[in-house]
């Protein structure tokens, strides 16, 4: 997990000096300074930043990952990774009703609020159903 912290945080010195020499170049050779750019990789350096501190901050209360192990082996890492719900269809619900926000999103006119609500209302349904799936039994 430090190899995958060090990446994210070389983010910042690959994205930051980028985001400057972007500025400088549109802003010497276009008539107009575009902004856009420069914001856009100073955010990606800032989530770079954000991820690599995160998983330093939890490094340091995690015992060494065997994927440090410069002569571990891929079996080290076996094991439980965690609980993943088998056979739900909750995520195709939440996908579903995620197009149709996004699609009420995408209609210019006023009537494509109408279907980002209703889009939201059920991507809450899905989400809660998603939740809350085995607080109510097997195939809920």
């Amino acid at each position: 997990m430090r190899t995958i912290a060090k990446l994210f945080l070389a983010g910042i010195v690959a994205f930051l000096p980028l985001a400057i020499l972007y500025g400088w170049l549109t802003a010497t050779f276009r008539p107009t300074w575009e902004p856009v750019g420069v914001i856009g990789l100073g955010l990606l350096a800032g989530m770079g930043a954000m991820v690599g501190m995160y998983l330093m901050a939890t490094i340091r209360k995690l015992d060494r990952d065997p994927a440090d192990n410069p002569d571990g082996r891929i079996a080290d890492s076996a094991g439980d990774y965690g609980f993943y719900a088998p056979y739900s269809w909750w995520p195709l619900f939440l996908g579903g009703s995620a197009a149709i926000v996004f699609l009420g999103l995408a209609l210019t006119n006023h009537s494509g609020w109408w279907l980002f609500v209703i889009g939201v209302v059920f991507g809450v349904v899905a989400l809660l159903g998603w939740t809350f799936e085995f607080f109510r039994g097997d195939a809920a």
